[in-house]
């Protein structure tokens, strides 16, 4: 089969075979453009400047199976972009179903309103998927906190052991970087995907010139005509109306690449917590399963994090790829000789990237393993240890706050040493003589007795308790918050 070494997704697993895969390919970004084609010829056709039949004749033939992606894509290295080849077949492709039809295709346009509407309308497409996935993946990342609101774990800083937390705390905070993410990208989706019209230089010259002679606009209707077309353009393709034209001014492609950015970054967060917590000696929650999933080419006996792996690879190229589209923000004169076209596979790997990302994440948020008994174990590994903080709070006004670190902390230094239990050492030290009422120490140093505010903060992210809004009720209405 001879497949011209087309991209198939070899190396970036994450997002092959996902529904953003498809919306991102060739044939997606080609029917885009044809689109972006079809959208300008009926707006042009609403505003009398060009026959009612011809836009429908133009509508009609923009199919993408009809031209060929690669062909068009060797054409491109003659002229910079695939626009100028695909004008000129679609151009013949219209003039086979309606030749007088085929003189108004690419109506006073250039190559770059072309292509730029098409992106538009392929990350407007892609987004709607990211969208549907995050608010799955935070569903269930809300069932998870809600669940596990007071099971207790130990809390890592720097790696070790900290103060203890609970496992609904980690699963809110989670939910909470999704929500954020949506918030962006929905802000964009809403707002910030705007039509390209600006003609060769960003003046409208040519759609103004044609529509003059097409359409009998006077000079004095200019501005006017120019609100209109504008309009009716975005209208015909769901995007926004910008300002002016944005040929040279790209801050649409950077606001989208730093949501893409957060959103992959967010989930990678997700990704790093679940590998540290599926590690053999932690084993505090697992990936989904299914047969033959995470196995090892080498270790029969490995069941490998697939999942959270798939996602952090792309946390870790998303923000890298984002840089690039933000460093195309310095652009020179009208429209940029590199810095447009580097743009365009950047866009496309962020997209794909953070699309495959948050797919992903579906899966691993609605099929995680909890494990409390694990959680409870390690907590006792350091033991009482990890509520030292809480017993210097409440021996400081009883000895002095130097004293109690003092003797925390050569109690703790004797119970790692020598494998007693905190309670006895610290019982046995002169200094805290007679300090302790009965039975104090031993509920002072209960982690279970420690985990602070963890539940009400849940509860407030889920927007059950003082203060809760969960961070975007419009994200998913059926999700508290």
């Amino acid at each position: 089969m001879n497949d011209h070494g087309i991209d198939a997704g070899l190396l970036s697993p994450v997002r092959a075979g996902t529904p953003v895969e498809a919306a991102t390919g060739d044939r997606a970004w080609l029917q885009a453009m044809l689109d972006a084609e079809a959208a300008l010829a009926r707006a042009q056709a609403r505003l009398g400047t060009l026959p009612a039949s011809a836009a429908a004749a133009i509508s009609s033939a923009a199919r993408a199976e009809r031209l060929d992606a690669r062909t068009l894509a060797l054409a491109a290295r003659e002229t910079a972009n695939p626009v100028v080849g695909l004008v000129q077949a679609f151009t013949s492709a219209v003039a086979a179903d309606d030749p007088s039809a085929a003189e108004y295709v690419h109506r006073g346009s250039t190559s770059q309103d072309i292509l730029d509407t098409g992106t538009m309308l392929v990350a407007a497409r892609t987004l709607r998927l990211v969208l549907a996935d995050l608010r799955r993946t935070a569903d269930a990342l809300a069932s998870l906190a809600r669940e596990h609101r007071d099971t207790p774990m130990a809390g890592r800083t720097l790696t070790l052991h900290a103060v203890p937390t609970t496992f609904g705390l980690k699963a809110a905070g989670w939910r909470q970087l999704v929500l954020e993410s949506a918030e962006r990208l929905e802000r964009v989706l809403d707002h910030g995907l705007p039509v390209a019209l600006g003609g060769a230089a960003g003046t409208l010259a040519g759609y103004l010139e044609y529509a003059k002679v097409d359409g009998g606009v006077p000079g004095h209707e200019v501005g006017d005509y120019l609100d209109r077309l504008t309009a009716a353009y975005a209208e015909e393709t769901g995007l926004s109306r910008p300002l002016l034209p944005w040929h040279a001014l790209r801050t649409p492609i950077a606001d989208l690449a730093a949501a893409l950015a957060h959103t992959a970054a967010a989930l990678g967060k997700l990704a790093v917590d679940v590998q540290v917590l599926a590690r053999t000696e932690v084993a505090e929650a697992c990936e989904p399963a299914p047969a033959g999933r995470g196995a090892s080419s080498a270790m029969p006996h490995k069941r490998n994090p697939v999942l959270a792996t798939l996602i952090r690879s792309a946390a870790l190229q998303v923000p890298v790829l984002a840089a690039g589209l933000t460093q195309c923000l310095t652009t020179e004169d009208e429209r940029s000789g590199g810095a447009w076209h580097a743009e365009w596979l950047l866009l496309r790997e962020c997209l794909r990237l953070a699309g495959g990302a948050a797919h992903t994440a579906v899966e691993l948020a609605e099929g995680l393993t909890v494990r409390p008994e694990r959680m409870r174990a390690n907590l006792d590994l350091t033991g009482s240890r990890l509520v030292t903080e809480r017993v210097a709070a409440v021996l400081a006004p009883r000895v002095g706050k130097a004293t109690a670190r003092r003797c925390l902390t050569r109690a703790s230094v004797l119970a790692d040493r020598e494998g007693r239990p905190l309670a006895e050492i610290l019982g046995g030290l002169p200094e805290l003589k007679d300090v302790f009422a009965d039975g104090e120490l031993a509920t002072l140093l209960d982690p279970e007795g420690y985990t602070g505010a963890a539940g009400p903060l849940v509860d407030r992210a889920l927007g059950r308790g003082p203060g809760g809004g969960g961070g975007g009720s419009r994200l998913n209405p059926s999700v508290p918050g």
